[in-house]
């Protein structure tokens, strides 16, 4: 009996050896849960801070985007009144046939009467 009683306390003295041990490998995995939980809780509110920082870049580039396309549309519009090549073209063709740079002005037909004048007087002198 006294065999029996000594395996008996050296079972019971294993098992609380085994139960110790693991205790304390259930101790350090709830520690090490902790951590973990503790770490993805920052991780996701720095996920979550960055998804709000990107939907409002994403936001201004839409807004950014829509301010292009309105401004676009405006030019285009304008580019409707611009003249057309063929348009210059006619118009070219009418300053070529008149020539502007021929043009007088009032003074110089003035003058050019005064000087007419002067040469007909001078004439009808002359012939006199």
């Amino acid at each position: 009996m006294a065999i029996e009683d000594q395996t008996q306390e050296d079972v019971s003295i294993e098992l609380n050896s085994r139960i110790r041990v693991l205790e304390g490998r259930y101790n350090l995995l709830r520690d090490r849960v902790l951590v973990i939980n503790q770490n993805m809780v920052e991780e996701y509110k720095k996920v979550i801070s960055e998804i709000k920082a990107v939907n409002s870049d994403i936001k201004e580039i839409k807004d950014d985007l829509f301010k292009i396309k309105e401004t676009m549309k405006n030019v285009i519009k304008e580019m409707e009144f611009f003249a057309r090549k063929e348009d210059v073209k006619v118009l070219e063709k009418y300053i070529n046939l008149w020539n502007p740079m021929k043009f007088v002005t009032e003074k110089e037909v003035v003058r050019i009467l005064q000087e007419e004048l002067k040469n007909i007087k001078e004439e009808k002198n002359g012939k006199k």
